[in-house]
């Protein structure tokens, strides 16, 4: 069997490896995407899909026109919230949907020995942890999805190095750092990366400090908070300098008018008030 698609049906449970020693190992197409599978995905069950370990031969007959062409499957792809129609795909074109389920955990390390593999799509799931840096190994990925799921820490440099990358989708996640520069990295808009309020760097808005890490404010803060706190400091020193001079100008005023109700107003107070010199 090379092509398995049950997508779009109400299948629950758990995935369990199977006891045969190497079930699936033509596969090249799995999509399960759209059910209502649970729990981890393990590590052993992708070690088990030999055909799309290899690369070298990964291209070997794909013929366009002749009786022999490997383009005669058909099937729906999501890629970035859509639903793609492909019409005769090659059965070379090793895809992994597992989309739009209750899958949790971590990315298995395994899915790393997939080097052929050209479309990964996990999105919309409960997948927590890190992006595994071995997704490198992937070296004819074009489409890598893992949108709208729980993954935190860096987006692995690495993954600028694979140069098939059409496209990529991590929104909707709680990544941080700087997105990788360079390759095809370079050509992906910023949707690919929203919902993450860590992320910072192109194509983002958001500048990341030298740390790499984004010098925005920290969550729960905003610039209203330190506008307000500026203002704050500023306008209490302003009227705490004027209640000091108000109260000692009236002080020198109370002081004055004493003398001048008690004593008749004694010539120097007024020569004073109207400086001129006292003669003596």
């Amino acid at each position: 069997m090379q092509v398995l698609v049950l997508r779009g049906n109400k299948l629950n449970g758990t995935l369990h490896t199977s006891n045969t020693e190497t079930p699936f190992p033509k596969l090249r197409i799995l999509d399960l995407s759209s059910n209502e599978f649970t729990g981890l995905l393990p590590s052993k069950y992708f070690t088990n899909f030999k055909a799309m370990m290899s690369v070298d031969g990964a291209a070997s007959g794909e013929f366009y026109m002749d009786g022999k062409s490997m383009y005669y499957d058909t099937v729906e792809l999501g890629v970035k919230g859509l639903r793609l129609h492909l019409e005769r795909i090659s059965v070379v074109y090793n895809t992994i949907d597992l989309s739009v389920n209750t899958f949790e955990g971590e990315i298995p390390d395994t899915i790393g020995q997939l080097r052929s593999l050209r479309f990964l799509n996990l999105s919309r799931n409960s997948l927590t942890g890190r992006i595994p840096t071995n997704l490198t190994n992937l070296v004819r990925l074009e489409h890598l999805d893992l949108s709208s799921n729980k993954m935190v820490g860096k987006i692995p440099g690495q993954l600028a190095s694979l140069t098939f990358l059409v496209v990529v989708n991590f929104s909707q996640n709680q990544l941080q750092g700087a997105i990788p520069k360079g390759g095809q990295f370079n050509t992906f808009d910023g949707s690919s990366f929203q919902g993450n309020d860590g992320l910072c760097g192109f194509p983002l808005t958001k500048n990341c400090g030298d740390d790499g890490v984004s010098s925005s404010l920290m969550p729960g803060e905003d610039e209203d908070e330190d506008e307000d706190e500026d203002d704050t400091f500023f306008n209490g020193f302003s009227w705490e300098s004027v209640a000091m001079g108000y109260g000692f100008g009236m002080l020198i005023g109370l002081g004055i008018g004493w003398f001048v109700f008690y004593l008749g107003k004694p010539r120097w107070v007024i020569r004073i008030t109207e400086k001129q010199p006292i003669q003596t």
